[in-house]
Parts: structure tokens; sequence; C-alpha cells
């Protein structure tokens, strides 16, 4: 009996057992497939994600296929790539940026040596073409692009120095300084040359130093010094040609006038014994013999002087009249009135 219920116990927990695996094979859980969609759903949202590429102001988007450029985004908002390794987003600063050349000893038209220091104000040209120039230039290295460009400066500098007398660059004279024609041909040497070579544009190119060096400070202010000995030299020449056409024109005005004054001398001269023949025509009408005798003392007053001494007839005229006396009017031209 002990072994036949031992049986049955186990033909009943097989019956068991294969009733609940006939269970199982009808009615499958629906888990699985759900962790599935949402797993799908997720790596769709990442590969979305990751095909996005957000394009900042001031900056351009390269978008490189495999290591090679392929195509350029400029307008800032939201672009598209293929995911990597297919395709990487790589952003180009567009912003102004300063370099500066340091000083460069370089030589002047007539022989002498300046120290110069130059700046350029660039930017990468905001197109397409000029953008994928700049970065196969240099790597998309603003600094390295910088270096290059003080390069160009400096070869720019000797050639545009070689051009200009070092009086046009020191001057103190304001009116002989070219540095502006100085700064725009220095421009135009690197202008062309960074466009087409880095794809950068030119803003602005300025002098920010500019000195002597010992040997050419020496040569300068003795240039200066002789300068202005020949420009007081000419004032000097100009002062004496004026003032001898001054002193001319004054001899001149003189001569002109003392003429004047001599003519005008004469003719108040010759009126004078005019008026004075008229006046001793009148006086010999009315009494001629106190006529004579005037004319008489007048004739010794201009012949004697107090240091003359003279030998002469008494009776001669004109000492008669100082024997004689003075002549004695007749009663009748006595009575007249």
């Amino acid at each position: 009996m002990s072994q036949s219920h031992d049986h049955s116990g186990h033909h009943h927990g097989c019956s068991h057992h294969g009733h609940h695996a006939h269970g199982d094979d009808h009615e499958p859980s629906p888990f699985p497939w759900r962790r599935m969609g949402w797993a799908a759903l997720l790596v769709l949202f990442a590969i979305a994600a990751a095909s996005l590429v957000q394009v900042r102001s001031g900056e351009a988007t390269v978008i490189t296929r495999f290591g090679n450029p392929a195509r350029v985004l400029l307008e800032p908002g939201l672009g598209w790539r293929w995911p990597a390794p297919f395709e990487v987003s790589v952003p180009v600063d567009l912003r102004l940026r300063t370099t500066s050349s340091g000083l460069q000893d370089v030589g002047t038209r007539d022989g002498l040596r300046i120290i110069v220091q130059a700046y350029v104000a660039w930017q990468v040209q905001p197109d397409a073409e000029n953008v994928q120039r700049f970065m196969r230039a240099v790597q998309n290295q603003p600094d390295e692009a910088a270096r290059q460009i003080r390069t160009f400066v400096g070869s720019a500098l000797e050639t545009t120095a070689a051009s200009f007398d070092l009086s046009s660059l020191v001057n103190t004279d304001a009116s002989q300084v070219r540095i502006a024609d100085f700064e725009a041909q220095l421009r135009q040497q690197i202008e062309q040359q960074l466009l087409s070579t880095y794809g950068v544009r030119v803003l602005q190119v300025g002098v920010e130093r500019l000195t002597l060096p010992s040997v050419t400070l020496t040569a300068t202010v003795d240039r200066m010094r002789a300068e202005r000995e020949t420009i007081a030299t000419e004032r000097t020449a100009v002062g004496k040609r004026e003032a001898a056409q001054i002193r001319s024109a004054a001899e001149r005005d003189a001569r002109i006038l003392q003429a004047d004054a001599s003519i005008k001398a004469a003719d108040i001269e010759a009126q004078s014994r005019v008026e004075a023949a008229q006046i001793y025509g009148r006086a010999y009408a009315s009494s001629p013999e106190l006529y004579n005798e005037l004319r008489s003392l007048d004739t010794l007053g201009t012949m004697v002087n107090p240091g003359t001494k003279i030998i002469l007839r008494t009776d001669a005229a004109p000492f008669r009249v100082l024997v004689d006396g003075p002549p004695k009017l007749d009663a009748k031209a006595g009575s007249q009135p």
C-alpha cells in the first residue's frame, strides 16, 4: 500500500506540472515588447539630437564629412547633419580680431633705418568659400592665423618702408608727414594676399609705434638742424631783400618829396622875387633917393661881415651915403601929406 501511494502521488505531481506548462504557451507576457519600443524611441531621439547643430551668432559652422568640409552653415539657429562619425560640425569664429606685427627694423628709401610696429584688424570673411579656405589654411586655429599674418605684415613693412624717405615719416613739419599714405600702401600690400590665402578680410591697418635707432636718430637730428639752418638763411635773405625794397622805396619817395619841395621852393622864391621887385619899383617910384640909399646899405650888408677888411674910396658908391648923409627932400615933396 505504501508503494501504491507513492506512485499515485508522483503521477499527480506530474499531471499538475503539465497543466501549468500548457497555460504558459497560450498566454505570453506583453512587457518585453514595451521595453523594446521604449528603447527604440530612445535610440531615435538620441540620433535626432546628435543630428542637430546649433549655429551661434558671430560664428559659422562647417560640416565635415569624413574630415573634409562638405558645407557651411552661416545663419544663426539650428541646422542638421548626419551623426558622427559620418559628419562632424566645427564652429569657426567670425568675430573681429587684432594682430600686432611687433617691432620691425626696416629701411627707408634714403638708406636710413626705422623701428616700426603696425597692427591689423581682421576677420574671417563670412561666406562659404572663405570659411572653408580658412579651415584648410590653418585648420581653424585663430592663433596660428595670427602668427602667419604677423609674418605677412613684417614682410610688407619692409617693402612699404622702402618706398618712403625718412622725412616723410618723421618731420617737424606736420604737412610733410605721410603716415596715412604709408598705412594705405601697407594695407594694399597685404589685403589681397590674406584674402586669397586665408579667407581673411582686412578691416584696418595702422602704425601704432615708430621710433628711430641711435644711428638714425643722430642723422635725423643733423638733417633737421641743416633744414632749420637752411630755413633761417632763406628767411634772412628774404628779410634783407624786403628791407632793401623798403629802403629803396623810401629813398625814392624822399627824392620825389625833395623834388616837389624844390619846385615849390623855386615857385615861392620866384614869386617872392616878383613881389620884391614890385615893392622895389613902388619904393623907387615914391622916393628914388631913399631907394638908392637903402639899396646901397643892402649892398654893404651883403659885402661886409665881422671879419671883412675893405679899403675903398668913401666918395664912391655905396659909401657916398655915409659922407653925404641922407638926401634932402624937396620942400614941395616934404609939404605933401
